[in-house]
This record gives structure tokens, C-alpha cells and sequence, in this order.
């Protein structure tokens, strides 16, 4: 089973004291977003937790207790951009404190475990193509040896951002200003002994060396584990994300409406009113994020909780249960 923790907030900035005590605990909650009365009931001890992948913006707080996560595979997603907080409005200063940060997480679980994301790419009249092109060579520059791979895509506008996309100017890009950016960030990514790829984008840029990226990455879990994970359609592509998504199946465990750090093209909260009403609720004590089971509600352990890694050619008692 692979972890993702997580798509729908930023864990390790707000949230990595509950995580540690769900570690501690060996399970979690988690609440179906789109039915309130399904609670299911995630197992997190190391022989059924594959990996885990973090999502981040700021995973500052958590590096001091990674120590934590000794007997767990992991690695971390961390979006570093060049906005400042007109767009992403409550980060720390990325120069001064979130390049180091990225320096010291890949210094302490190597370089391999931390992917840069220079993502989404908005362009108006403040972030035009040369202040990215200048902003993302200085920040591939900083991390030259801290990275293996830098994954970029292009905002996307959904009902819940298209206002703010709206007030910021942020106009639509041709297929060929993609194609040139996408070009530009390859050849910077290069220099700095990177590879590149997109994240959920429609548009194919295979020819220009830029493969289309897996998020929950079913060939860097094998690299990682030193183990294969089962053939199974279900384990190779994740049906709940979109079509152009490649990442394989996992257990999502965030909550939507938690997140702090206030970008406004984010897809996971839906209104700065809901964030603070879900942020008051916050237990790091409590089985699930921001939320509590109560009394009369029942939780399920689903079916398909079980490990994917095989090594060494080795079945567990869990390849002899059917799906």
C-alpha cells in the first residue's frame, strides 16, 4: 500500500505532529470527501505501508523527527516556485529559509527521495515567461546536487480558482509558448543534472525529451524498496485522478481544507472561511485530520489494504487472498 500524504493538504508544514502520533499509533481515519458518513480505516505498520509520499511546500517542521519514519520507505514532493505572496501567501522566505530546507531534507534522506516541483505555471503580467525562466534557473542552480528530477506543469483553472485566476490576469498559453517553456526548463534542468518531466499535462512533449511524470511513481517505489510491486491493474493507475495523470494506485489521507499556506491556485480548498473552521478543529490526538469519529459512526478497514512490494521473489500471507 502506498501512502499519499498528501494531495488534498501540506502534512509535513501544518500537520506532522498528528502524523508522527498516527505513526506511533499504527492506524489513521480518514473521511470519504464525497460521502461524510464513510470513515475507512488506514493500517500504517511498516510490513503493509509501502511507501509513503509527502506532498510539501514547507516540510521544515517535520525533518527534526524523520528519525520517526526509520523502518518506512518514503519520499517527498516539494514544490518550490518562484511566487511571491501575492500567489502563495503564507510561505516562508524561499531564499533565506525553503532553498535550505530542500538542501538539508536531501542532505539527511538523499537526493533521490526529494523531486523538485516548479509547478503550476501561470503567466500575467507580473510572472511573465522570462521572470520564470530567470526565477526557475536560479532556484535549478541552488539545488544542482540536492535533486534527480524536476517536475513542472502548466495552472490549471477549475471553479474553485478561476476568480482568483481571473483578478491576477493569468492568460491562456498557446500550445507553442508551452512547447517553448517546456524547452527552456529542459535545457536548465540539464545543466543542472536534472531530469524533467510533466505532471499531469494533455500536452505530449516526449519528442523534446520530456516524459510525462508518475507522481506515486511505481519505478522509483521499486528503486526505493529494492522490490517489485504485484501486476495488478489496480496497482499501476489510480482511476480516481485525472486522465492524464500516471501515477499508481494510493491511500490518500489528508482532508480537504486544511491548508495553511494560501496559494491561491489551489484546487483542495474551496474558500479561506471552510480552511479556518477546519483548522480550529485540529487535534494532533485525534484518529483523524481535523476532524473526529464520532460516537455512533462505524469505520471499515477496506478490502484491499495490503503490501505491494514482493523482493526476493517472496510471497506474503497477503498474495493468497483474492482481491
Amino acid at each position: 500500500m502506498i501512502i499519499s500524504a498528501s494531495r488534498r493538504t501540506d502534512i509535513p508544514a501544518f500537520y506532522s505532529e498528528w502524523f508522527f502520533n498516527r505513526i506511533k499509533a499504527g492506524f489513521l481515519d480518514v473521511r470519504n470527501p464525497m460521502n461524510n458518513r464513510q470513515v475507512s480505516r488506514i493500517p500504517l505498520s511498516p510490513d503493509i505501508v509501502d511507501c509513503i509520499v509527502f506532498w510539501t511546500k514547507n516540510p521544515i517542521p517535520m525533518i527534526p523527527k524523520l528519525d520517526t519514519l526509520r523502518d518506512y520507505c518514503y519520499y517527498f514532493q516539494f514544490t518550490l516556485t518562484g511566487y511571491g505572496r501575492d500567489i502563495e501567501a503564507n510561505l516562508p522566505d524561499k531564499k533565506e529559509e525553503l532553498i535550505p530546507a530542500f538542501q538539508r531534507l536531501s542532505d539527511k534522506i538523499g537526493p533521490e527521495r526529494v523531486i523538485w516541483r516548479y509547478d503550476p505555471i501561470l503567466v500575467n503580467d507580473r510572472y511573465s515567461v522570462p521572470y520564470h525562466m530567470k526565477a526557475f534557473a536560479e532556484i535549478a542552480k541552488a539545488l544542482n546536487g540536492y535533486t534527480e528530477k524536476c517536475v513542472f506543469s502548466f495552472v490549471d483553472v477549475y471553479g474553485k480558482n478561476k476568480t482568483a485566476m481571473q483578478r491576477l490576469g493569468v492568460r491562456n498559453l498557446s500550445m507553442g509558448e508551452m512547447r517553448s517553456i517546456a524547452v527552456q526548463i529542459r535545457d536548465i534542468a540539464r545543466a543542472n543534472h536534472m531530469t524533467v518531466a510533466t505532471c499531469a499535462e494533455v500536452i505530449d512533449l516526449e519528442a523534446l525529451g520530456i516524459e510525462h511524470n508518475a507522481c506515486i511513481d511505481r519505478v522509483l517505489v521499486e528503486r526505493l524498496t529494492g522490490g517489485k510491486i504485484r501486476d495488478s491493474k489496480k496497482n499501476l493507475k489510480d482511476s480516481g485522478q485525472r486522465e492524464a495523470c500516471r501515477c499508481m494506485a494510493s491511500r490518500e489521507v489528508g482532508t480537504h481544507n486544511t491548508c495553511g499556506n494560501g496559494c491561491v491556485y489551489c484546487y483542495a480548498n474551496y474558500s479561506p472561511e471552510s480552511v479556518r473552521r477546519n483548522v480550529a478543529k485540529y487535534d494532533p490526538n485525534s484518529t483523524m485530520l481535523c476532524d473526529r469519529l464520532e460516537p455512533d459512526e462505524e469505520v471499515t478497514t477496506p478490502k484491499d489494504v495490503k503490501p505491494l512490494i514482493v523482493k526476493d521473489g517472496q510471497l506474503s500471507l497477503f498474495d493468497c487472498v483474492p482481491e
